[in-house]
């Protein structure tokens, strides 16, 4: 228990709330041409540093690591931290994060990841923390606001991954022949058919209305349609909503041409889909499209069986594989990063993210994160680990936490 005496004496006897802010300022600091404000800024410096000194000297042997904790965390975020190399043992050695509503959020942050997280990344990267970045979205998209936030030269370190459409590739710049694995072309000719179909009927088939009220997500392999209305509003769950309805019915069309069956479509996608998934059953539901009996057969459901449909309300419906999730694109990145005993720190939001969540807790390989407003069985998962919950677009709520835990950690190293 000492270590916890030690983090209560620091919280007690020191203004650390000060300190974090003028650890922030310092940090954050837009470069400005003014005098003024480097004076400013040097003023800021010179008062951390005596700061920090004192926290030093204050406590022999472990004054330094202290000093870091309580410039980066709360009181709460640093006994979470404790608490948390108490229970497992260990720091982190990588970070896998979701990015659309887990780094950045349109509820409050203008869809764009805050400084303060893009900064609290860069510190994870010069500690020699890898990162992998793991989204539905494309490449192209994720290299573009990664660069812009993070910066060319970190995004092609060699430390950094994408794993893109939720596990259809990963792209690690720096290491050769493995800098792009495309993991789609590993799956077998019958179902790189079944999604060829898809893609190509996909927009010439849909209803007018569908086609005006959606687009095809500029994807390498996964089919995904996206409203063109502001995501999370009515149109755009309206739109989504059919979308799905759309996307099974082609589905199963497309599954029986593979296989030389009945093409008419008989409601067995909506089916087989909604046992599966709880919200799939209440969108058909809701839209009066849920099917009555009917009867699939065996080579059909075993391809079903092989495929994914993903319904994120009012953002997108999808069809992708399930032998290509975000936990194959994570261990593929991992392989490529050299990462042999991963403990990861794993932040999403989705469902896509929850398979990743229980991967490394089978795996004892990390610890889960998410925002409060994630689906009800990613919040499940979380609140019985570890109860890692941050608010709505403050990823760097628990980049602080998680840097506290490995600057704790190294103490033991």
């Amino acid at each position: 228990m000492e270590r916890y005496d030690l983090l209560y004496r620091l919280y007690e006897e020191f203004d650390t709330g000060t300190l974090r802010a003028t650890q922030e300022f310092v940090d954050l600091f837009p470069p400005v041409d003014s005098t003024v404000a480097l004076d400013l800024w040097e003023e800021a410096e010179t008062d951390l540093d005596e700061r920090k000194s004192a926290i030093r000297e204050a406590f022999p042997g472990v004054g330094d690591t202290f000093a870091e904790v309580a410039a980066l965390a709360t009181r709460e975020q640093a006994f979470t931290a404790l608490d948390l190399h108490a229970k497992y043992g260990r720091g982190l050695n990588v970070l896998v994060l979701d990015v659309d509503e887990t780094l950045r959020s349109a509820g409050n942050t203008d869809n764009e990841i805050p400084r303060e997280t893009l900064h609290l990344l860069t510190r994870f990267h010069e500690e020699g923390v890898p990162i992998v970045i793991c989204t539905g979205q494309t490449l192209e998209n994720v290299k573009g606001f990664l660069i812009q936030g993070l910066g060319n030269e970190l995004v092609h370190s060699g430390d950094v991954s994408i794993v893109y459409e939720a596990g259809t590739g990963v792209f690690t710049p720096g290491h050769g022949a493995d800098t792009k694995r495309l993991l789609y072309e590993g799956l077998d000719e019958e179902i790189q058919g079944v999604f060829h179909a898809v893609r190509s009927r996909v927009l010439s088939e849909a209803p007018e209305p569908l086609r005006r009220g959606c687009h095809l997500q500029g994807n390498e392999f996964n089919v995904t349609l996206k409203p063109n209305f502001e995501t999370a509003s009515d149109e755009a769950e309206e739109v989504i909503d059919r979308a799905l309805v759309y996307l099974l019915d082609l589905l199963e069309s497309c599954v029986a041409g593979a296989l030389g069956v009945d093409t008419d479509p008989a409601g067995r996608a909506r089916a087989y889909y909604a046992a599966q998934d709880p919200e799939i059953a209440e969108v058909l539901e809701e839209s009066g499209e849920t099917p009555g009996a009917v009867d699939t057969p065996e080579a059909m459901t075993a391809l079903f069986e092989r495929i994914d449909v993903a319904y994120y309300e009012a953002d997108a419906a999808e069809v992708g594989s399930l032998e290509l999730n975000k936990v194959a694109g994570v261990e593929t990145a991992f392989e490529v990063l050299g990462i042999d005993d991963p403990f990861a720190l794993v932040m999403g939001d989705s469902k896509s993210d929850l398979r990743v969540m229980r991967w490394v807790a089978d795996n004892d390989a990390g610890i889960a994160a998410a925002p409060v407003h994630s689906s009800s069985d990613v919040l499940e998962h979380v609140t019985g680990t570890d109860d890692l919950r941050f608010a709505r677009g403050d990823a760097a709520e628990m980049l602080r936490t998680a840097a506290a835990l490995n600057r704790l950690a190294a103490l033991d190293g």
